[in-house]
């Protein structure tokens, strides 16, 4: 089959790779129906995060189930499913906890399994799905075409901004900040709305974004940063900062913006993966009674919760995908992506 391989900076290749196949009796062969490229990826696509040898890439993505193990009896060769961005058992104490990125028995897209198997990576035309009874979850049917960029997205972006919101505690009435404008970003300021804020703040500069954020729910758009956008902040909400304020980047600037945004007794619920070394500042925290909350999203524990409402049309998650590419074009979605000519790429084998 073919599947992407990353040598290094700015070097993703399609290449023919060994088929998977089913070793442990809990897993699963899932044909890839849609998959796409996550900001996180390019950490090592701009070499951020060194490559020190060719592997397998890709940690989202939907599709069809062609075989399953013996052992397996919560989904069916022939389901639709949906795979978070790792593989759980979704039983352990951590699992049961709300925290599956942390499964006992869990572990990653692209590197093995803790059995001894390889877990595909996601952007490829199949993948072996490791403990495919708590990783995966089907849908309650075949889905149409225009609903699998929405279950695509609870593979990972929808339920991250979800993560951040909820984490930061955004409740209804609520004043939200969020600080980045991907893919993460704006499905946080979808989860807010969801969650009843009665205004939210996109910090972005681009034009195409903020349309995309204010169709999410966005009521204000701020361009500024740092003590400019500090300084917009304070002066939307009663010169304090917003009640919450979500993290959607994991760079050192951006968690200084957040937590400079929230008002005194505030809490910041951050997502992005954490890079350029961001620190906390704990005095200034300590001072206004600011909260740190978030992490590694938990996203297995969402997507039963979001489904429905992508199903429904009740929430358009979906629309972050603003370019679609065949998985032969798979360098270009890397590239568009680096560039910044899409929010996010959807990849169809």
């Amino acid at each position: 089959m073919r599947a992407t391989v990353i040598y290094g900076e700015r070097d993703v290749r399609l290449e023919e790779v060994a088929d998977p196949v089913l070793s442990s009796g809990g897993d699963a062969i899932v044909r890839v129906v849609a998959a796409c490229v996550c900001g996180s990826d390019l950490w090592a696509y701009r070499g951020i995060a060194p490559v020190t040898e060719p592997h397998r890439i890709g940690h989202e993505f939907v599709g069809i189930v062609e075989e399953i193990g013996d052992d397996v009896t919560n989904v069916a060769v022939g389901d639709f499913v949906i795979a978070p961005f790792y593989n759980c058992d979704n039983t352990c104490i951590n699992c049961r906890n709300g925290v599956s990125t942390s499964c006992l028995n869990g572990g990653w897209w692209g590197s093995p399994d803790r059995l001894g198997g390889f877990a595909d990576g996601g952007q490829g035309e199949r993948v072996r799905v490791p403990l495919a009874d708590g990783t995966l979850v089907a849908t309650p049917g075949m889905p149409d075409e225009d609903q699998i960029p929405g279950l695509l997205s609870l593979a990972d972006v929808m339920g991250t901004g979800h993560h951040a919101a909820v984490s930061a505690g955004v409740k209804p009435g609520s004043t939200v900040v969020v600080v980045g404008d991907g893919a993460v970003g704006l499905c946080a300021i979808l989860a807010s709305k969801r969650l009843g804020a009665s205004r939210i703040v996109a910090m972005s500069r681009h034009a195409d974004r903020q349309e995309i954020a204010k169709e999410f729910g966005a009521t204000d758009i701020i361009v500024e940063r740092g003590d400019e956008g500090v300084a917009r902040v304070q002066e939307l909400f009663d010169g304090i900062g917003a009640d919450y304020v979500l993290e959607c980047v994991g760079t050192k600037e951006s968690m200084d913006q957040a937590i400079r945004s929230a008002r005194p007794g505030g809490m910041v619920g951050y997502v992005g993966v954490p890079n350029g070394g961001p620190e906390l500042p704990i005095r200034p925290l300590f001072n206004r009674n600011v909260g740190v909350n978030g992490g590694v999203a938990p996203v297995r524990g969402y997507i039963e919760e979001l489904m429905p409402e992508v199903l429904s049309g009740e929430i358009n998650p979906g629309r972050v995908f603003d370019l679609l590419l065949p998985l032969s074009e798979v360098a270009e979605a890397y590239a568009a992506m680096d560039e910044r000519r899409a929010v996010k790429v959807m990849l169809r084998p």
